[in-house]
C-alpha cells in the first residue's frame, strides 16, 4: 500500500487498522507506509471510507480549530482525503497479496484468501484416504507475518521425511524442488500475513514430523501453529488422535470434523 502526501492530512486514522503495524506520521506530520512490513492486504484500503474531501480544505480547518485550540475529531472508520492508493505489484511483491488479501484469488490455485481450501476440505477432495495423515503448518499471524525464507526453513526440515508435499497449494507451486523443500530464490525475503504448507504422510509418521517441527521452531523469526487431520472411521473416531499423544501432544478441542453437506462427497473405492 501507498499513501498520497499530496492528499494525507495526517488523521492517523489509518494506522491503527494495519494487521502490520506498517503504517507510522512521518516528520513531516503526514502518514507513510514501511514497504518492509506491508504484506500488502490492503485491509486498510478496505476498511476506511474515503471522504472525498479536498486535502486543502481539510487542512485550512483543522488550521482554523488549532488557532482556537480546538478540534475535530473524525469518525475512526474513513480516510477524509482518499489518500490510501493501491499500488500495481509486480512479482514477486505481487505474492504479498496473493497470500495476504482475502479478496485476491491465487492464480496458481483459483481459490481465495491464501489459496488453499487445505486438507479440511477432506471430505469433498479426497485428499487423505485410510491411513493419511495430513499436516499443516500455517506460518505467520497478524502483528507478526512470514518471510518465505521461514516457509522455506521449515519444508527443508521436513523433506528428509519424504512427505507429499500438496501440489495443490500456492506454498508447493513456489518450490523449484518439492523433494528438498527448496523454494524460489527471489521470494525469499517476500513478507506475507501467514503461509500454509501442505504435506501428506502415514499416521504412523505422525511423531516424526511433529519432532521435526519442535526443532526448527528455534531458528524461525516467526510463529506458527500445527494441524493434523485424518479420515474418520466408521466408529466416528480419530485415527490421528493417539499418534498425536504418542509424541506428547494433546490435541485441541476445537477441532474440526467435515461432513460435507450440500456437496458431493468423495468415495474411496475399497478392495
Amino acid at each position: 500500500m501507498e499513501i498520497d502526501k499530496t492528499k494525507c492530512v495526517g488523521c492517523g486514522n489509518c494506522h491503527p487498522v494495519c494487521p502490520m503495524e506498517a503504517i507510522s506520521l512521518d516528520t513531516d506530520g503526514k502518514s507513510i507506509v514501511n514497504q518492509d512490513k506491508c504484506v500488502e492486504c490492503s485491509t486498510c484500503y478496505r476498511l476506511l471510507r474515503n471522504e472525498g474531501y479536498p486535502p486543502i480544505l481539510v487542512r485550512i480547518v483543522r488550521g482554523i480549530l488549532s488557532f482556537f485550540s480546538l478540534q475535530h475529531m473524525a469518525p475512526p472508520d474513513v480516510c477524509p482525503t482518499g489518500a490510501l492508493t493501491p499500488p500495481e505489484l509486480e512479482y514477486p511483491r505481487s505474492l504479498r497479496a496473493a497470500f495476504s488479501d482475502p479478496t485476491v484469488v491465487h492464480a496458481g490455485t483459483g481459490v481465495g484468501g491464501r489459496g488453499t481450501e487445505e486438507i479440511k476440505t477432506n471430505d469433498i477432495t479426497g485428499r487423505l484416504r485410510t491411513g493419511d495423515a495430513g499436516i499443516v503448518i500455517e506460518l505467520g499471524r497478524p502483528g507478526t507475518g512470514a518471510y518465505f525464507r521461514d516457509v522455506e526453513k521449515v519444508a527443508m526440515a521436513l523433506s528428509p521425511l519424504e512427505p507429499h508435499f500438496e501440489e495443490f497449494n500456492p506454498v508447493t507451486q513456489l518450490m523449484t524442488d518439492s523433494k528438498t523443500g527448496k523454494i524460489r530464490d527471489e521470494v525469499l525475503d517476500e513478507k506475507v500475513l501467514s503461509a500454509i504448507i501442505e504435506v501428506k504422510t502415514k499416521l504412523e509418521r505422525i511423531p516424526e514430523y511433529l519432532q521435526t517441527l519442535e526443532d526448527i521452531q528455534t531458528e524461525l523469526d516467526t510463529v506458527f501453529s500445527v494441524g493434523v487431520a485424518s479420515k474418520c472411521l466408521s466408529d466416528g473416531s480419530v485415527p490421528h488422535q493417539q499418534w498425536v499423544e504418542k509424541a506428547g501432544y494433546k490435541l485441541s478441542l476445537n477441532g474440526k470434523t467435515n461432513l460435507g453437506l450440500g456437496r458431493p462427497l468423495f468415495k474411496e473405492e475399497t478392495a
